[in-house]
């Protein structure tokens, strides 16, 4: 499929610095991704409808390749997970981590090497760690005291499952309270400083069954800084220094998460991936030699800076009105497809797509079609002042934690994802319907 493009981008409301690379402009308004024009894709698969640009996330799955040569790069199927996705990366030779029996049996039916991923949780059921073994996943980490005990007993006695320990390292990082996952206080991992972490290292090696690779650590999400890494680092190295004097054991891995930071809105900070890896390899050599001890094979898990950039939502406006000073702009999706901003404070960069604005820009708060007030996708932004009943918008940075964290509230059905590439569209996942919500209730 070939498309008309502009030379010179139309005046007014016109950063495309967070839309996936692909993206072109098209005449009166329009944009393609992937070779595909946005608004055929919203008149094909109607809206809410969900874009996901193939070659954005093969080519940032190779970016990471590339700035970690020598470590395992995991993707975090927890931020968007499809069979495609999961062969998409598959191919691309990274690695799965995985929280749940449903991510982990998706991907084996994608055809995902089980010995390529590794089962996170901080509750796991006996269900996922069954499964876990059954398939033969590569690490299990542990997140509590007792899942050591429970680990071991599943393996038996003739088995031998590889395990990781997941530590608390006291580092505060993360665009949010609530998804600042390294300090004391919250449900993951287990403790540098009440001694949590090195019991749990001690009865792991206590354990025949269990073969303790490495440490595990993630100290939250959406971090736009490389120094909380460092000091995290710093932090594991002093732990397997310990864990050496005490035990006589030192590790081959040491896995520090994923939550690298991207910017949603133009101009906002994206955490500089190839500075990342030379600062932290840099800080794992320095702080093991100082140690005396071999440096580990490192391993991150990113997870939205692979997805997130490669998403975009189409909604089409309903309603437009006009409160007091405040503009709202209702659209057909919502929290229900989207609950970031309702959880998180999260910022999002619309823009009108389908056809030229008339009118400069006015500020407006663009907002879902569910019965709660904070049903708001982009609060205090930017669009022309002539949008209407009918347009269509886009939203850029839509590919994690939005499809992955949907829900049928107010029995809306969830979204379809359609993947893009060179010219082509197809259906990943379809549009939940009213029929499936209807069958689900069996009650009379």
């Amino acid at each position: 499929m070939s498309v008309p493009l502009l030379t010179e981008p139309p005046a007014g409301l016109d950063d495309l610095s967070v839309f996936p690379a692909s993206t072109a402009r098209l005449p009166h308004g329009h944009l393609s991704i992937g070779g595909v024009p946005l608004d055929g894709l919203a008149d094909r698969f109607g809206t809410p409808v969900y874009v996901l640009d193939e070659d954005e996330v093969r080519s940032r799955c190779r970016t990471y390749r590339a700035a970690f040569p020598e470590a395992h790069v995991l993707y975090a199927a927890k931020a968007f997970l499809s069979r495609a996705m999961a062969r998409w990366i598959d191919e691309e030779g990274l690695g799965l981590d995985v929280c749940s029996v449903g991510e982990l049996e998706l991907a084996h039916a994608a055809g995902f090497p089980p010995e390529r991923m590794v089962l996170h949780g901080n509750a796991k059921t006996p269900r996922d760690i069954e499964t876990a073994l059954r398939l033969g996943v590569g690490r299990i980490v542990i997140d509590s005291p007792s899942e050591v005990a429970r680990i071991a007993a599943l393996t038996g006695p003739a088995g031998r499952q590889k395990v990781m320990v997941r530590v608390v390292p006291g580092v505060s990082a993360g665009g949010h309270e609530k998804i600042r996952t390294g300090t004391e206080g919250q449900k993951f991992g287990l403790s540098l400083t009440d001694g949590s972490a090195q019991h749990a290292i001690a009865r792991v090696l206590g354990q025949p069954q269990l073969e303790l690779t490495g440490l595990h650590c993630h100290i939250g999400s959406q971090i736009t800084d490389a120094k909380p890494y460092l000091v995290a680092v710093r932090r594991m190295v002093g732990l397997m220094a310990r864990v050496k004097d005490s035990h006589g054991v030192t590790f081959p891995e040491l896995d520090m998460g994923g939550g690298h930071g991207v910017a949603y809105r133009p101009g906002e900070a994206a955490l500089d991936l190839t500075a990342l890896a030379r600062r932290l390899g840099a800080e794992l050599a320095t702080g093991c030699a100082a140690a005396g001890l071999p440096v580990p094979r490192l391993a991150v898990e990113p997870g939205r800076a692979i997805a997130a950039p490669a998403g975009v939502a189409l909604y089409r406006v309903l309603s437009v009105k006009h409160t007091g000073p405040n503009m709202f702009v209702a659209v057909d999706g919502g929290m229900s497809d989207n609950p970031r901003p309702a959880l998180y404070g999260a910022r999002y960069a619309p823009r009108l797509i389908g056809r030229a604005a008339t009118a400069g820009p006015v500020t407006a708060t663009v907002v879902g079609r569910h019965c709660e007030a904070g049903d708001i996708l982009a609060d205090d932004v930017l669009l022309p002042g002539d949008v209407r009943s009918g347009d269509l918008l886009a939203v850029p940075v839509a590919g994690a934690y939005q499809v992955s964290m949907a829900s049928a509230y107010n029995l809306v059905g969830q979204p379809p994802v359609v993947a893009v590439h060179d010219g082509t569209a197809r259906l990943l996942i379809r549009r939940e319907t009213q029929e499936d919500l209807r069958r689900r209730d069996v009650g009379a």
